[in-house]
């Protein structure tokens, strides 16, 4: 039977190997009056490393009184080094500050020590954090250098990350992904503890991240998750697991992606706030790529809830629900608060489709101008990294097409297509893909319009972006919902309500309403919705709808006094906007609105594709080509005689 000696031993000897899980299982069953400070310690590190962040805090306050106890200072101000990281990754910045100071004063006349240098490093590395990079840089220099004296890898290693990671967001890229790169390649060779190893990670591949160089990422993340495997974690607690996340999302590993974001969340929310953000922000990602909105938003609002800005996100969520003025909006305010280059890099992209959506030809200008001259700023090698080429052409290639530069837009978009192909991420490729085929179609070259949106539907199915993919289905005419919609309007209402007055022509829109929805149902149609003094009706078959179209004039024609009615009738693809089955949304919807504001007064407007294989369709006049709105050929219609 193991006694308690046993059980502190095969602890003490699975902490030193950083076997945590057993490390825990052995040392927890120890009374922990039986424990030292360094027991403690290590208690507390393994309480840390699988998941029992508040354990670990308790242990470490415990472990800092018996070290002072035993008048082991330069140990016991470790060990408030420790908590003062501990509190200030929760976002508790006073605690921190308070343990901070506790470890100063314990290390005054020990400014050659090891626990010294530990303590100038996370000063420093949090000022960074701060954005205080004048503080820092003095203080990871100094430590850099006690850390060289000392012979202190840990205290080298996170001076260097610090450094390198300053340098990476002054615009000396190279400089200083050298110093992470080397740092990471102590972590990787077991030289640093897992703590210090683990925060080596973390650092290295946010940086990457952010200079656009996701491959250099994935390689450290894929060496920080075989790390972590050996070292029987389950992450930084958690970090690993959402840059892990953020590399499945990029190639298109969506729900793996969400698991382990919502793993490594439920492992954060009580220690490590920003991370939880970063996790709680893939999830929204990954949700509106799906079309999933409601919960999309669940996940941005807990990001703006912990602090961190939720943007582009939210901004494009808000884009894809048809809320153009919500989406630039807040684009606007984030931009207006990001002053870091790097930051607004993130944003820049979005802006430029917001914009576009908003008519905003200048603003969206303005934005790629920036985004590009900031991109030269940030080269790897002396070259831009390739996912920040491939936003700026992908960016481009839009401009191009809302100013109907076809050509210029086919050559953007090839280019993003090929670079986004080049960093391995399938949605990104799928929508330049979509672009580029409708650049196509504008020139006339059908066959590589249909390859291009073929090609990128079947990423979106595979993927699962619903919305995306019916919005290929519906370029390509393949939408599984095909209706015929007809859209109603009273003609010159303004000056009806001006001359009847308000109480005449709230009877008159009554009778109107009355006489509209009945002769829609009678015909067996839907009444989707009231648009003001019209209807939007669907009908499964274009000869209802058009006997609708015909009984509703004539319904009008035998009241004493009615309102001239526009009727605009088309048969297209739809789909059903998120959460709102009985509605329809997409560009037969579209095509049908404008050809019913197109219509004269007591008239029924057709496309001339609805009517063209019915019979019975009563008078239609000569075909003719009307203009519409946001197409770019024009559509041929035909008028209905219904007298």
């Amino acid at each position: 039977m193991s006694t308690a000696v046993d059980h502190l031993s095969t602890g003490r000897a699975a902490a030193a190997d950083g076997r945590w899980g057993a490390a825990y299982a052995e040392l927890a069953q120890v009374d922990r009056v039986a424990m030292d400070g360094h027991d403690l310690v290590a208690l507390a590190d393994a309480a840390w490393w699988t998941g029992r962040a508040d354990e670990a805090l308790e242990l470490r306050e415990s472990a800092f009184s018996a070290l002072l106890s035993a008048e082991d200072v330069e140990g016991a101000a470790r060990v408030a080094v420790l908590l003062a990281w501990d509190h200030i990754s929760r976002g508790a910045a006073a605690v921190y500050q308070g343990w901070m100071a506790k470890a100063e004063r314990l290390l005054e006349g020990r400014h050659d020590s090891s626990a010294y240098a530990y303590f100038v490093t996370v000063r420093g590395f949090n000022r960074m954090e701060m954005g205080d990079v004048a503080g820092a840089l003095p203080d990871l220099q100094l430590a850099e250098q006690l850390g060289s004296r000392l012979a202190d890898a840990e205290v080298q290693a996170v001076a260097r990350i610090g450094r390198g990671r300053i340098l990476v967001h002054a615009g000396q890229v190279d400089e200083g992904l050298a110093l992470l790169d080397e740092a990471s390649a102590a972590a990787v060779s077991g030289e640093l503890q897992p703590f210090e190893a683990g925060l080596v990670y973390c650092v290295t591949i946010s940086a990457c991240q952010d200079v656009g160089d996701f491959r250099r990422a994935a390689e450290w993340t894929e060496a920080a998750n075989r790390w972590c495997d050996r070292h029987d974690v389950t992450g930084f607690p958690g970090a690993c697991r959402v840059h892990r996340a953020q590399v499945l999302r990029m190639r298109g590993r969506w729900s793996d992606a969400e698991t382990q974001c919502q793993a490594a969340c439920d492992e954060l929310k009580d220690y490590n706030a920003w991370i939880t953000a970063a996790g709680l922000y893939e999830i929204g990602e990954i949700r509106r790529r799906r079309g999933e909105f409601a919960t999309a938003q669940e996940s941005y609002r807990a990001v703006s809830e912990i602090g961190v800005d939720p943007q582009p996100g939210l901004a494009l969520l808000r884009l894809a629900e048809g809320k153009v003025d919500a989406a630039v909006a807040a684009l606007r305010r984030s931009l207006e608060e990001a002053e870091e280059p790097l930051r607004r890099m993130v944003l820049l992209p979005a802006q430029v489709e917001v914009s576009l959506a908003a008519g905003d030809l200048a603003a969206a200008r303005g934005a790629l101008a920036e985004f590009a001259s900031t991109v030269t700023s940030y080269t790897i090698g002396g070259m831009p990294a390739p996912a920040f080429v491939a936003q700026q052409h992908l960016a481009e290639g839009r401009i191009r097409l809302a100013e109907r530069d076809w050509a210029g837009a086919v050559r953007c978009l090839r280019e993003a297509r090929s670079r986004w192909q080049q960093v391995g991420a399938p949605y990104e490729v799928a929508q330049a893909r979509m672009l580029l085929g409708m650049a196509y179609r504008h020139q006339r070259d059908e066959d590589g319009a249909t390859s291009e949106i073929e090609a990128s539907q079947s990423t979106f199915a595979r993927l699962g972006a619903r919305l995306d993919e019916e919005r290929a289905r519906e370029l390509l005419g393949r939408l599984e919902t095909r209706r015929t919609f007809v859209f109603t309007d009273i003609v010159g209402s303004t000056q009806l309500v001006e001359t009847l007055g308000d109480e005449k022509w709230r009877r008159l829109l009554a009778r109107h309403d009355q006489l509209l929805r009945e002769r829609i149902v009678e015909a067996g149609g839907e009444v989707i919705k009231q648009t003001g003094d019209g209807f939007f009706a669907s009908f499964e078959h274009p000869k209802a709808a058009l006997q609708a179209a015909v009984a509703i004039q004539r319904a009008l024609a035998e009241e004493v006094f009615a309102p001239d009615v526009r009727v605009g009738v088309h048969t297209g693809g739809a789909f059903h906007p998120e959460g709102d089955a009985a509605d329809y949304a997409g560009q037969g919807v579209h095509m049908a609105a404008r050809i019913g504001a197109a219509a004269g007064a007591g008239e029924i407007l057709v496309s001339a594709e609805t009517v063209q294989d019915l019979t019975d369709t009563g008078s239609l006049s000569d075909p003719r080509e009307l203009p519409l709105r946001g197409f770019s050929e024009p559509v041929p219609v035909v008028s209905v005689g219904w007298r």
